[in-house]
């Protein structure tokens, strides 16, 4: 990425620093009122704010500062929790076993006797495998909910995609002269419940016809799922417990 320098400090918007060995991304927010800290719990990273690039070194300085607060920041975060033999995970709100079998990895639907498996060699790829096929159950699930809503909006099929982003639930592009609609989804919506997974396709389908947040586009979400602020919510909340699944 290309760097631009700002002020005469050498610092920049998106730069990182260290405070007391803990990592500090700069930046810039002409919103922001005063220099300020928080923590991306979804990045799992500390976020160092300051209304302009001439005053970078101040929110440099503030974060050295608030070093021990830094530190018990990141020490309530959720540990990284690997897809190991004998986890039971929840996909889409239902219960979900991992368990160590002989043969190709593969994912068994809920049963009147048994509730959903997936179940893999137990080796150093264990975890990779499960992960393959929890993208594959997300991509099947997503996909059906997507063309439900768009079908509603009465707008065509857009593409969909599974991915790793960090950053956002999903993202949308809708259609253009040059290219068709699509829509990106995180894998880690498997691990939530259906109805908040269901909102974030609705508010991805919404960005069809809508691609910004203004009262248009929530009013297309209302209509799609209701009130969407228990689903919202339950995403700031549990986001950064979903996004330790996965790590070592």
């Amino acid at each position: 990425m290309v760097m631009k320098l700002f002020g005469g400090s050498g610092l920049s918007h998106g730069d990182r620093i260290e405070a007391d060995g803990y990592p500090v991304r700069l930046s810039v927010n002409a919103r922001a009122r005063r220099v300020s800290l928080r923590i991306d719990r979804i990045k799992r990273e500390v976020v160092a704010t300051a209304p302009s690039a001439r005053r970078l070194p101040e929110a440099v300085a503030f974060a050295r500062e608030k070093a021990d607060w830094i530190a018990g920041q990141l020490a309530d975060l959720p540990s990284g929790q690997a897809l190991t033999p004998g986890m039971t995970i929840t996909l889409f709100g239902a219960p979900c076993e991992l368990l160590a079998a002989p043969g190709r990895a593969r994912f068994s639907p809920p049963s009147d006797a048994a509730p959903a498996r997936i179940t893999a060699p137990d080796d150093a790829a264990f975890g990779d495998r499960v992960l393959r096929l929890i993208k594959v159950e997300a991509r099947r699930w997503l996909t059906e909910r997507t063309e439900a809503y768009a079908g509603r909006l009465e707008r065509p099929m857009p593409k969909v995609a599974i991915t790793d982003a960090r950053g956002r639930w999903g993202s949308c592009r809708p259609a253009s002269p040059r290219a068709a609609a699509s829509i990106r989804y995180s894998w880690r919506l498997a691990l939530a419940p259906a109805m908040v997974a269901d909102y974030v396709a609705a508010h991805e389908c919404a960005h069809l016809i809508e691609a910004n947040h203004g009262p248009r586009f929530w009013a297309l979400v209302h209509g799609l799922v209701g009130d969407h602020t228990p689903h919202r919510d339950w995403l700031r909340r549990e986001g950064a417990r979903l996004h330790a699944f996965g790590r070592a």
